[in-house]
């Protein structure tokens, strides 16, 4: 193990970013400038950026030649999919947004047929104006010598600059595209916990070529025995080893077959760690994806509501149109909880565990919002304000309990629908061919 593994471990080395921690010191290196082939120092600073994960920030500087460089590197596990952000820039607010760009990730802007390649820029911690100011930046770097060999192709690169440069001024909108394998990218949203209409975020499965890119073997699988007896395997709790996704040390993970009454059964998943204490679970449906969405529309009229048994699985999205509030899939996981279970998790991810709630990011204005936010939230679930839940799941696997059941449930109304061409492009239903697939 590793000293930094072993560090994170016992929670020594990252620290949570606040610019109030004096105890929080970069470790500084002696090290080789590039530039002038002299020693100069790196500062290293392992920290951890709050709703996001683990990093390492860099920052070298050379006393003999004045040259320096940052950058950035993701200090936790390849995340378990891609991500993939396409933001639509439309004022020079718009500008600001922080973004966090690893080494593996390629930008795309298809107004200029732009495109920076993975893996030909080091992980940086900017905004999206500092996307733009460090490709041009490369740009510029060898244009005296391209003007001495080859005027032309100069020519043409200075005219490109100039169209980078004019998009700071966004006098047109443009696309912005962060395209991921690793999954250790980001794009602020400044509406929190308001939806960001502007910014799409798509999760999807890694390609072999992706995983080849990454250095990920991919594991052979396993021939599993088949079990005969289902009704033995829903009265046992299976146990598998598996890595703690906080502090990445070797843990336990409990998996059941539970059946819920009135709907379907699922599979319940809970891992302990040993080392840091940190506690998860997760909730997959045991079935297939239904052919039709479901949407579940729950009014609260009474405090008792918040017992109400609730599964949202983990391609389900949460609105609370009185706040003007809607959570996104995947932002959290699969869960079977109670109604006040989900609440309170909701206020944890915007309120508590909020990246833009401390640190350089942190603004009165921001914070008020997100306090104000959680009083409500607070209220909800005290039954002090009338309001409607509506679980949104295109592939019909979530679950709000009816306490009037078999009969209807007068303040709870359930609509099916027919998913959209990106909703299955987003489930990956689009490509799925289940039918004479063994066919050439």
């Amino acid at each position: 193990m590793s000293v930094i593994e072993e560090e994170r471990v016992r929670g020594g080395v990252f620290k949570d970013i606040n610019a109030d921690d004096e105890d929080h010191q970069p470790t500084v290196i002696e090290s080789l400038c590039m530039n002038c082939y002299k020693n100069g120092s790196t500062r290293l600073l392992f920290t951890k950026i709050p709703f996001f994960k683990e990093i390492i920030i860099s920052s070298f500087t050379c006393p003999h030649c004045n040259w320096t460089n940052t950058e950035i590197q993701s200090a936790g596990r390849i995340q378990e999919q891609g991500v993939l952000y396409t933001l639509q820039v439309k004022t020079k607010q718009d500008m600001n947004r922080e973004v966090v760009k690893s080494d593996s990730a390629s930008t795309r802007i298809p107004q200029l047929d732009f495109e920076i390649p993975p893996f030909t820029q080091k992980g940086s911690l900017s905004t999206i104006e500092g996307l733009l100011d460090r490709a041009v930046t490369g740009l510029e770097q060898d244009q005296p010598v391209r003007k001495g060999t080859d005027p032309a192709v100069a020519e043409k690169i200075d005219e490109f600059i100039q169209r980078l440069k004019k998009l700071k001024e966004v006098e047109e909108e443009f696309t912005l595209i962060i395209d991921d394998p690793s999954g250790n990218s980001f794009i602020e949203n400044p509406f929190v916990p308001q939806k960001d209409t502007a910014l799409s975020v798509t999760y999807y499965n890694r390609t072999a070529e992706h995983n080849a890119a990454l250095g990920i073997e991919e594991e052979e699988k396993q021939d599993e025995k088949t079990v005969d007896d289902i009704d033995a395997m829903r009265n046992e709790v299976l146990v598998f080893n598996t890595n703690c996704p906080e502090c990445n040390a070797p843990a336990n993970t409990n998996m059941k077959l539970v059946q819920i009454p009135h709907f379907k059964e699922v599979i319940i998943m809970a891992t302990n760690c040993d080392s840091c204490g940190h506690r998860t679970n997760e909730v997959k449906s045991g079935g297939a994806t239904e052919e039709l969405g479901t949407r579940i529309t729950l009014h609260l009229t009474d405090p008792s509501d918040m017992s109400r048994d609730l599964l949202k699985s983990e391609t389900c999205s949460v609105l609370i149109p009185e706040l003007e509030f809607e959570l996104g899939m995947a932002a959290v996981g699969g869960k079977f909880t109670t109604l006040e279970g989900l609440l309170k998790d909701i206020k944890d991810l915007i309120v508590s565990k909020n990246p833009f709630m401390c640190g350089d990011s942190f603004t009165a204005d921001r914070a008020g919002k997100l306090e104000l936010f959680g009083q409500k939230i607070d209220k909800i679930m005290a039954g002090e304000m009338d309001v409607h839940i509506i679980l949104d799941d295109p592939t019909g696997n979530s679950y709000i309990q009816n306490v009037y059941a078999p009969d209807p449930d007068p303040e709870m109304k359930i609509e099916k629908y027919t998913r959209t061409f990106e909703q299955n492009e987003d489930l990956g239903l689009n490509d799925m061919k289940t039918e004479g697939y063994a066919e050439k």
